[in-house]
């Protein structure tokens, strides 16, 4: 067969160029699996793919006429190629989503929420379980059901548990420490055990119910209540199966809404996904035990159009690389290498036409396509906000990165400096960044900022500013006047970057009104001008959004790193307390104050603290 592709020489010059260079790399690389990265001439990587033969994968990309024009450009801008070997495909497909995680590269798909999910912890204290709300790594001991789409979910859940189980969700210190029912026993969310209102085998069939409950033994559990609620209306003990009726209520009530579908697919993710105008939207809803733990939203733009099938298996490789995976994953088309995905992951995919499973499979499409035409009508609305700022504030064209600055402390303690970032596509909260204030002075907030201004434009070589790069900003927003503005500018001239950035002040309004903020921008020839927006212009809303999140972002860290400094320095202070001890004491009790507050005998529970050791933390807390 003859090969009819066209020559390098009969392509455009840089797309040749970067089949010249590809067929370069592959010299000698072998057939073996493996993962391989595709560079730009200033190292950005463009793209990191996978293969179960990298030759014969990387060869395709010499044929760049036969491919869509999304990989032709990433062809045209590829300069340098790097290959990773794996012993199988499986170890590579997990290696490529490491790296597409940690590299960000633009021609793949890419998934921006990485957030750990909430679940729900029940502890494994012999006696008295706690059922509370867990997010973070699972290292405590006890059985965990999720995850939940959002805290809202598990919150809601905790709620529905209290009402039918009434099980504690008190911290052991305050259950320990507890001489007479509080007000959870009072309003019938909890059984009291801490002062013996039910006995321990009374409690842990609440445990055992509330367990099969969250297990998808929803029915069960509702049968066995029933029978205890006839069996104390045939004793006459009308008090206790007027209390089981409620509770009997509410789980029919949870069933209906519930519906008969969930109940068939027990553990499973529903995933859907929608595409328009270059944006996807992914739906997730997630099932446990055939409940409902609710749904969440993903969205991204990709490069050119790409088929459901490519953006689905990109985004389920990405997905579950950081999170637990159900049995199963219920699906409406086939994900690109979907065999491959359930060989690395062990779970099941199933593309679902028919039957129960499919009215799930039909909610979720119905949330997809709905969440993205949402999505991209904000998209359009957001366009127009950015095209009003890039005319107020005199910029050559719509912001692609937009960075707000705030500082924050209290009476020049914990300082601490911080910047936002906003592109079109919204926060991009990896961008994030916070400074520790290290050399001015308390309170002096010009002082401040002229710090973070160092820290973080201080090493950048002018000479090398590559004003078209996505980390660098074309719109620095500073909350505060014209000092602050000063200030800033002070810095960049001394850099020489004053004619790369626009810098704008944002002052709060008259009595700090939003809506009468001021605006201060450096005049050309020298000076300052100050200027307001009126109060119902859209691009002054997303200017306050901005800096909202610019100060809640600032005031969020200083607020940890001033509990961090309060919460440690109490147990610092404790002969015989090192940093594992202390961990283990926080871990345990949850707070300092806790710590405080225990007995000798609470104290002894905690791992790596012996008599000796909780007699000193005792007598230090209590010593007069």
């Amino acid at each position: 067969m003859t090969d009819c592709s066209p020559e390098p020489m009969d392509l455009p010059p840089l797309l040749a160029e970067g089949v010249a260079v590809i067929k370069s790399s592959i010299r000698g690389i072998g057939d073996s699996a493996g993962v391989y990265r595709m560079m730009s001439e200033d190292g950005e990587v463009l793209y990191v793919g996978k293969a179960k033969r990298i030759s014969k994968r990387v060869l395709s990309y010499t044929r760049p006429l036969l491919l869509p024009v999304r990989l032709q450009r990433m062809i045209a801008q590829t300069r340098k190629m790097e290959f990773i070997k794996t012993k199988t495909e499986s170890e590579a497909l997990l290696l490529e989503a490491n790296l597409i995680k940690s590299l960000r590269p633009k021609y793949n798909v890419l998934l921006k929420d990485d957030k750990s999910y909430p679940y729900i912890l029940m502890t494994d204290r012999a006696d008295y379980p706690q059922l509370m709300k867990f997010r973070g790594k699972p290292d405590r001991q006890g059985v965990y059901f999720g995850p939940f789409a959002s805290a809202a979910a598990v919150n809601e859940t905790l709620s529905l548990l209290q009402r039918v189980f009434m099980l504690r969700n008190c911290t052991d210190s305050y259950f320990a420490s507890r001489k007479s029912p509080c007000l959870q026993y009072h309003i019938k969310r909890c059984t009291a055990p801490c002062v013996q209102k039910v006995s321990k085998e009374g409690y842990l069939g609440q445990v055992r119910d509330a367990r099969d409950f969250l297990s998808g033994k929803s029915r069960e559990v509702q049968e066995r209540l029933t029978k205890s609620m006839i069996k104390a209306s045939e004793l006459q003990d009308y008090e206790v199966a007027a209390q089981l009726r409620d509770r009997v209520k509410v789980l029919t009530h949870v069933q209906s809404r519930q519906g008969v579908n969930a109940y068939s697919v027990g553990d499973c993710d529903v995933v859907a996904i929608a595409i328009r105008e270059r944006s996807v939207c992914v739906q997730v809803f997630f099932y446990r035990g055939g409940q409902s733990y609710g749904n969440k939203s993903f969205f991204w733009t990709v490069e050119d159009m790409v088929s459901e099938s490519e953006a689905l298996g990109g985004f389920l490789v990405q997905f579950y690389q950081s999170r637990p995976v159900p049995k199963q994953v219920l699906v409406g088309v086939m994900p690109k290498e979907g065999a491959l995905i359930e060989a690395a992951y062990g779970v099941q995919i199933r593309v679902v036409k028919r039957g129960d499973a499919y009215g799930l499979l039909e909610l979720a499409e119905r949330n997809a396509h709905d969440a993205l035409l949402r999505h991209l009508a904000e998209k359009g609305s957001d366009r127009k906000i950015l095209e009003g700022i890039a005319d107020l504030f005199h910029l050559d064209g719509v912001p692609s990165r937009i960075e707000i600055y705030d500082n924050s402390h209290i009476s020049g303690t914990n300082m601490i400096g911080a910047f936002v970032v906003a592109s079109p596509d919204g926060f991009e909260k990896k961008a994030y960044r916070t400074f520790n204030i290290k050399m001015a002075s308390a309170s002096d907030d010009y002082a401040m900022m002229r710090e973070v201004m160092l820290r973080r434009f201080g090493k950048i070589d002018p000479d090398d500013i590559d004003m078209q790069s996505k980390d660098w900003p074309n719109l620095l927003l500073i909350d505060g006047g014209a000092g602050q503005l000063s200030a800033v500018h002070d810095v960049l001239d001394e850099l020489g970057l004053s004619d790369y950035l626009t810098v704008v002040g944002i002052a709060k309004g008259e009595k700090r009104n939003a809506g009468r903020e001021k605006f201060f921008m450096r005049r050309q020839g020298g000076g300052q001008d100050m200027f307001q927006l009126p109060i119902h212009d859209p691009v002054l809303h997303y200017l306050q959004r901005l800096r909202d999140e610019a100060h809640r972002f600032a005031i969020g860290t200083h607020r940890n790193k001033r509990s961090k400094a309060a919460l440690g320095s109490k147990l610092d202070q404790v002969p015989g307390i090192g940093a594992k001890r202390k961990k283990a004491l926080l871990l345990h009790f949850g707070s300092a104050k806790a710590v405080e507050d225990a007995s000798v005998e609470d104290l002894v529970t905690v791992e790596g603290i012996s008599r000796t050791i909780a007699e000193k933390i005792y007598n230090f807390f209590h010593s007069v």
